[in-house]
């Protein structure tokens, strides 16, 4: 008979099955499966013989994949078949499958009876108990590989059971496979635009959120399968430039031939701020500097790059500390588009002048753009509205990612709404996202300062992040443990990765209190912890003489058997990471990554603590290993791969002795 397999349909991929429905038609491959009988309903009977059909072509295809599962997918697609057999003319039916909370519940709960209940109610003023509707599709539940029974509680929820042996050939695919990403249709590209600092002016805390979210982001597309654009949307055209020109001149009048020394680029800009602020010849100069860089003048074009060079070097720093992968592609490579810009806009009759100034309005939206001052210069709308249409129609993105203050919420809304309203892209098709994070916060709970009042600049952050690492392992008397080099390592991965996972833990959309102290705890979820927890994983089988060979020979040979509670929680566990990367690629959050990074790692210390995976003899004094036990042995090995995986997405090196 047929068997639902577990992997995700794609809905492109439906035409081509019926193409294949026809071929296997003549082959009469289509059995009446016992569960068929029930179904009087002739139409019923088709619908889901075509849904099994549709299966099947599916699992003929996956086949070959070494995909990891996502269970649940599978749970749904499997209730989505219950439900459409049980009820074949509702519409789009609520599907809802989640992880149970309490082994009593089970290991998955599927929830629809309540909302198919006030469907029926509201559309056929039909009164069905919801336990009624779940012992329907309980009973149309398909044949498949993963349920080994579903019981019906409460008011209706549909309490779902996995099967061990489904469960125990999962981990094992993983052990021998590695962790592979669940498959997607065709590649897609995804563009992500984040970090974008101002040239000449410092890399500060607000910088540190989105280069460090936006990183995470390309990552988790990356592992995905995706191809994606990095992209740094320097601010290094403006008209800023025209006074850092202007004193570039008078403090290094031979900047054309002689490289001038600008040692601090930030000091430099407070003096040609100053001066702009309080002489006005000099402001009449620096105007004049701007225009004659946007005329392209070479000698300016030269000045320009100068100062762009100091800033780059020093954002490089920054860049090569915390691992940083970005294409440099700043505003001014949108220039020479902006006039077209302004022009398609006023082609298709969406600008109005208002005192000398070209603006859009948006439907929806109070506030215009301005797409040309009353100079005749460009704005921030301008570049924005030129980079949205670079992407969507050069670089044929098919998702794309701004990651933005929120602050810039309005903004990139009603650029992204002025996109659609001019015919560039159509939402159903193309998805293009304002990622949004909230503000870093000091340990009062205000906007983060120095002493004195400064904005903190981030590379006296990262010196203080290394110091604070380097502090907290001597306090716990690593370096009379470790080799020097040891040390520096775990230094730098402490201090880097406790950074990014303080940030990568709290929803992004909340503002973030930063507090070096929190972060470097070794208690609660901090990467603190993981990284202690990591480190210990891998050295169980190390202190067990059991080397990666024979780990790898025992992934081919052993069953893992889950018998005990503990070891079915992780194993179960273990295998739910393909849905959270399924979910955070919908939403973009990435702390549930790290809470359910917390989660696996206390779940396996409940298992460590609760199953001996080696046994010592104590009375010899020597503690003699008496008994491997393989198999757990290879649970805490899939723990780890799967650990790695998700350090690796977001960002954090673990080191093999801490």
């Amino acid at each position: 008979g047929m068997c639902y397999v577990c992997h995700c349909s794609d809905e492109n991929e439906i035409k081509l099955l019926t193409a294949e429905i026809e071929r296997l038609k003549n082959f009469g491959c289509l059995g009446v499966s016992p569960s068929l009988e029930g179904l009087r309903d002739e139409n019923a009977k088709l619908k889901y013989r075509l849904n099994f059909l549709k299966k099947s072509l599916q699992e003929e295809r996956n086949k070959s994949t070494k995909s990891m599962v996502n269970i649940n997918s599978c749970l749904q697609e499997i209730f989505g078949a219950a439900i459409q057999a049980a009820y074949p003319d509702l519409e789009n039916p609520p599907l809802v499958v989640t992880p149970s909370q309490q082994p009593k519940f089970g290991d998955y709960q599927c929830n629809s009876a309540m909302g198919i209940s006030q469907i029926l109610l509201k559309t056929r003023e039909q009164k069905v108990i919801p336990r009624e509707i779940a012992e329907k599709i309980a009973k149309n539940i398909p044949a498949n590989e993963c349920i080994e029974k579903v019981e019906i509680a409460g008011p209706g929820f549909i309490n779902v059971h996995l099967r061990k042996d489904f469960v125990s050939k999962q981990l094992s695919s993983l052990l021998i496979n590695g962790v592979q990403p669940p498959a997607i249709g065709k590649r897609k590209k995804v563009v992500v635009d984040f970090s974008s600092p101002n040239i000449a002016k410092e890399m500060h805390v607000g910088h540190l959120r989105s280069t460090i979210i936006g990183e995470s982001m390309c990552r988790l597309f990356e592992f995905a399968g995706y191809d994606v654009l990095r992209l740094n949307h320097l601010g290094d055209w403006g008209t800023q430039f025209g006074m850092l020109i202007a004193h570039l001149q008078d403090k290094f009048p031979d900047y054309l031939t002689v490289s001038p020394p600008i040692g601090d680029l930030q000091a430099f800009y407070k003096e040609s701020k100053r001066r702009f602020d309080t002489e006005e010849e000099f402001k009449k100069r620096a105007y004049q500097c701007v225009v004659l860089l946007q005329s392209k003048n070479p000698d300016f074009i030269k000045a320009w790059n100068l100062i762009c060079d100091v800033s780059r070097r020093e954002f490089q720093k920054i860049y090569n500390c915390l691992d940083i992968t970005i294409i440099e592609r700043g505003e001014s490579f949108y220039h020479e588009m902006m006039k077209d810009i302004v022009k398609e806009f006023e082609d298709k009759g969406f600008v109005q002048v208002d005192d000398g100034r070209k603006v859009v309005f948006v439907p929806g939206f109070p506030v215009p753009l301005t797409i040309m001052k009353s100079d005749g210069g460009y704005t921030y709308d301008t570049s924005d509205l030129a980079a949205l249409k670079h992407r969507l129609c050069e670089e044929k993105g098919d998702i794309l990612i701004y990651v933005v203050d929120s602050g810039q919420s309005v903004h990139f809304q009603t650029v992204f709404a002025a996109g659609q309203m001019i015919g560039w892209y159509d939402p159903k098709v193309t998805r293009v996202a304002h990622a949004a994070f909230g503000v870093v916060l000091g340990e009062d709970k205000k906007k983060f300062k120095t002493r004195s009042g400064d904005t903190v600049r981030l590379i006296d952050l990262l010196e203080e992040g290394l110091k604070r690492a380097m502090d907290k392992l001597k306090d716990k008397e690593r370096d009379k443990v470790l080799t020097p080099e040891e040390l520096k390592a775990a230094q730098t991965s402490v201090a880097f990765g406790c950074i990014k996972y303080a940030d990568l833990s709290h929803n992004r959309l909340n503002d973030y209190v930063f507090s070096f102290d929190k972060m470097l705890d070794d208690r609660g979820n901090t990467a603190a912890y993981l990284l202690y927890a990591f480190t210990r994983i891998r050295a169980i089988a190390r202190l067990a003489n059991i080397d990666e060979q024979m780990l790898r020979k025992a992934a081919r040979e052993e069953v893992l058997v889950l018998d005990h509670e503990k070891e079915w929680k992780l194993g179960k566990c273990i295998l739910r990471f393909p849905e959270i990367l399924q979910k955070i690629l919908e939403d973009l959050l990435l702390h549930t990554l790290c809470d359910y990074l917390y989660e696996l790692a206390t779940t396996f210390t409940e298992f460590y603590d609760s199953c001996y995976c080696v046994e010592k003899d104590r009375h010899t004094g020597e503690c003699q290993i008496v008994k491997v036990n393989m198999w757990r042995l290879l649970l805490c090995e899939a723990t780890a791969t799967v650990m790695a995986k998700g350090f690796d997405i977001l960002g954090i090196k673990p080191v093999e002795r801490m």
